[in-house]
């Protein structure tokens, strides 16, 4: 078998090291908890600034960093006060959402612990958290006691008390579900021994805050997702009108309303584009969210109490069909999209339609002129050579004129016998000269045309 790597060992270590490792020996019960879930608009940016937050909190109510512990996604700090009482400080980044737990443990374990503010010696909260609230739990966990409603109404407020037996009916859970003055819901838990509520506490926190925030997380954007579902029938039937007029009027239309139509079409496509870009972003992780609540709802494996409905009634009234609202208006914004580039589609089809259509007619008129400037180019190059003949008969012309008083002049000087006779051999000469200089004359235009170009 080949060795592993140095990495792989540590990498194997890794993944089955426990999470919360020494954790669970610090907490105890009774103990009062202040548990608060925030989620980060930006996770790969914040998470590291909630690890340095942690860090900052520690260092703000003087934690010992011998008690410390802090991980990439996981840390706690441990404090003893003077009387004894212990607190103990969590932090855990998960992948929308960080929490912060604050233990109070009284080192009396007989002392009545009630709900509101944490009462360890000179603890304050020093800052708020960053990222949107999204879940704040007040927790009080008290052994060898019983659950009477009836006394538990009078410290949890609220319309109507939620609760059961979890874990085997050996633990009670009693929740109210309305936030109190400080924004916190309340949760009572109380088993009939120490050693049972001890065995079970991490899981069963771990549990009930799970049910908590991922509960609330699904709901958040549940205002987002209505006014969506209004925005998106508001483009469905806008672009069912649209699709209408098209249909009518496509056949007719000209180039100037097919500008339009796509201008339109175009703005509306791009509004929904964002709409759902929007939309996927917030509500993609609701079914995972449904699948994490309803795990952690199984392994409460809760039985009913006197005089409580059960908590696993209150979260799937709650929980249930929202995710697959979300799944559905996803799958109707992504046929509105696909609608509105099937009708873009369409409207650029007739304009490359109606292009081909004018550029065939272009075509021709180019043809037609092409012809017409041919016809034309013939015509002037026939007169160009009429003329040319008409110039050289001019020219031959005057120069018979001119040779012939050229030779009356010498014929009266004694030179020539017959004037006549020589001026009538001169009249081919002249036609020769007047050639030659219509042909000299026409190689020097296009010699300077040409040098012009």
């Amino acid at each position: 078998m080949p060795n592993l790597s140095k990495s792989q060992p540590g990498f194997l270590r890794q993944v089955h090291e426990p999470t919360k490792k020494f954790l669970e020996e610090w907490l105890d019960a009774p103990a009062h908890i202040h548990h608060i879930a925030h989620r980060m608009a930006n996770p790969p940016l914040e998470r590291p600034q909630t690890r340095r937050e942690f860090q900052h909190l520690l260092h703000s109510l003087s934690i010992p960093e011998r008690t410390t512990v802090i991980q990439e996604k996981f840390g706690y700090g441990v404090s003893t006060a003077h009387n004894g009482d212990r607190l103990v400080i969590t932090w855990e980044a998960h992948t929308e959402y960080y929490s912060y737990q604050v233990w109070h443990i009284p080192h009396d374990s007989s002392q009545l612990l009630e709900f509101g503010p944490i009462t360890f010696p000179d603890y304050v909260f020093p800052f708020s958290p960053l990222g949107i609230a999204v879940n704040a739990l007040d927790i009080i966990i008290t052994p060898n006691a019983q659950v009477t409603p009836q006394a538990l109404k009078l410290r949890m407020p609220g319309p109507q008390l939620h609760g059961g037996q979890v874990f085997g009916d050996e633990i009670s859970v009693v929740a109210n579900f309305s936030p109190d003055e400080y924004g916190r819901e309340r949760y009572y838990v109380c088993a009939a021994s120490r050693d049972v509520l001890q065995a079970k506490l991490t899981n069963l926190i771990d549990t009930l805050v799970a049910i908590e925030n991922y509960t609330h997380l699904i709901l958040l954007p549940y205002q987002a997702f209505s006014t969506a579902v209004d925005q998106v029938h508001h483009f469905e039937q806008r672009h069912l009108y649209q699709r209408n007029v098209i249909t009518n009027q496509l056949e007719t239309a000209t180039s100037e309303t097919l500008q339009k139509w796509l201008t339109v079409l175009t703005q509306d496509f791009m509004k929904v584009s964002r709409l759902a870009e929007s939309m996927r972003y917030k509500l993609s992780a609701a079914v995972p969210y449904e699948r994490i609540i309803e795990r952690n709802v199984k392994t409460l494996q809760e039985q009913a109490l006197p005089s409580c409905r059960l908590i696993s009634d209150y979260i799937h009234h709650k929980t249930t069909g929202v995710a697959d609202g979300y799944q559905q208006l996803l799958k109707r914004i992504d046929a509105l999209e696909k609608d509105f580039e099937g009708t873009i589609s369409v409207i650029r089809t007739k304009v490359d339609l109606l292009l081909q259509d004018q550029n065939l007619a272009l075509q021709d008129q180019n043809l037609k002129l092409l012809a017409s400037v041919d016809k034309t180019t013939k015509s002037q190059a026939i007169l160009q050579h009429t003329v040319e003949g008409l110039s050289v008969i001019v020219i031959a012309y005057y120069l018979s004129g001119l040779g012939s008083y050229v030779f009356k002049a010498l014929h009266e000087a004694g030179i020539l016998d017959s004037y006549s006779f020589a001026s009538g051999v001169f009249v081919p000469v002249s036609l020769i000269m007047s050639s030659g200089l219509v042909f000299i004359g026409r190689k020097i235009l296009n010699t300077r045309l040409f040098q012009e170009h």
